[in-house]
């Protein structure tokens, strides 16, 4: 078997956008570009390479000592404790949301570990907005766990609001303003028995433009939880799918059983005809439900992550394995790698845009491998991995 390829990643870890960084510094720059899309009940709207190239405007982070408050503006704020019921309550709502989750996760995280402990960096942008980026390298446990949020205010050209609300053609609105927030986090353990995960919940809303009075926001909730084992243990899986589908069935019965097969869909490495890893749940552009009930949703979804992995991990991470166990990890993050380097969109958005590399590349593994033709013995531990990633299955 030939040498371990190495893979370069950095310790900080994008959430929303390709571009957020952390304080390392990178090339300034003002302007960038944004894949919007959305909900069904509009046009969906992709602003991609493919498209028409417009530029989006965001500042320029600054590197921050300590963690604020909150990254919200402070007329978000007013406008929150004046009006509970608002949508600038929900951007406060989901910012405490995702800062509880990643203090969780990372507790976790450092828990099982035993002794590694996140490197940390805060940035801010001028005009509101920022992030705080959480990265734990070799470990005793982990390879490599990235846990970031990211709050960010921006402007989208004209183009984006005309297609989203189908305004007529004699309307010529301005740069259309924007808010997202999001939680985002690659786990990828030593052991080759212990699964990586990776989840992502996320807000998106734009505000109406200045010269056309009146028109409504557009807001969507998007993101979900998956796992990618080297190795098939049944009952960790139904476990893991399982606190998934109560999550979802809490809030809408139909919801685990769509966004099982949305997850199944989308992380599909075509060119090898078989899904990145086990499944879980993925949605994006849901916005035809009560807005309250979709925040509660994200944050029941949030909330699962430790339960759902934390005691997956605390099983199989002392378990003994061969030098062929853990090449057989490598080839399977070698998958993880293509899909996410040919066909993740974040991912491949921010390459072809020129967005900061070491950001782009955080959710990669340390390692991986690739092997000339490699083919599982039918029937072998390996075999039957690679077989429930060519045929999903149903794993409740």
């Amino acid at each position: 078997m030939s040498p371990t390829t190495a893979l370069s990643a950095s310790s900080s870890l994008t959430t929303l956008f390709p571009f957020s960084s952390s304080t390392t510094k990178s090339k300034p720059t003002n302007f960038t570009q944004f894949p919007f899309r959305f909900s069904p009940k509009n046009p969906t709207l992709n602003l991609t390479s493919s498209t028409a190239r417009s530029a989006v405007s965001i500042e320029k982070e600054v590197p921050e000592t300590e963690r604020p408050h909150t990254f919200l503006r402070e007329s978000d704020d007013d406008d929150d404790e004046k009006e509970p019921s608002s949508t600038s309550s929900v951007r406060a709502r989901f910012e405490k949301m995702i800062r509880d989750a990643q203090d969780s996760v990372c507790q976790g995280i450092e828990a099982v570990d035993g002794g590694g402990k996140f490197k940390e960096d805060v940035w801010s942008r001028p005009g509101g907005g920022g992030g705080i980026s959480r990265v734990l390298q070799d470990g005793a446990v982990w390879e490599k766990a990235g846990v970031n949020v990211s709050v960010v205010y921006g402007v989208m050209p004209p183009e984006a609001y005309r297609a989203a609300k189908a305004a007529a053609t004699d309307q010529k609105p301005g740069p259309i303003p924007f808010f997202a927030a999001g939680i985002s986090s690659v786990l990828h353990p030593k052991n080759p028995f212990a699964p990586t995960l990776h989840f992502n919940y996320r807000y998106f809303e734009t505000d109406a433009p200045k010269d056309v009075p009146g028109a409504p926001r557009q807001w969507w909730f998007g993101g979900g939880t998956d796992l990618t084992p080297a190795y098939i243990f049944e009952e960790d899986v139904k476990h893991f799918h399982s606190t998934q589908k109560k999550a979802c069935d809490k809030f809408e019965p139909t919801f685990y059983p769509r966004f099982k097969k949305w997850c199944d869909d989308y992380f599909y490495i075509k060119h090898r005809d078989e899904r990145r890893g086990l499944g879980g749940i993925f949605f994006d552009d849901l916005n035809d439900y009560d807005q309250e009930m979709l925040l509660s949703f994200a944050t029941e979804c949030a909330n699962s992550v430790v339960p759902a992995y934390i005691p997956i991990i605390e099983k199989r991470k002392d378990t003994p394995f061969t030098e062929q166990n853990k090449a057989w990890q490598q080839l399977r993050r070698g998958r993880y790698v293509e899909f996410n380097l040919v066909y993740d969109r974040g991912t491949t958005f921010g390459l072809k845009t020129g967005g900061r590399i070491e950001s782009i590349l955080v959710s990669l593994p340390l390692t991986a491998r690739w092997e000339y033709d490699h083919k599982p013995e039918e029937g072998s531990e390996e075999w039957k991995l690679l077989d429930a990633c060519i045929n999903p299955k149903e794993w409740i």
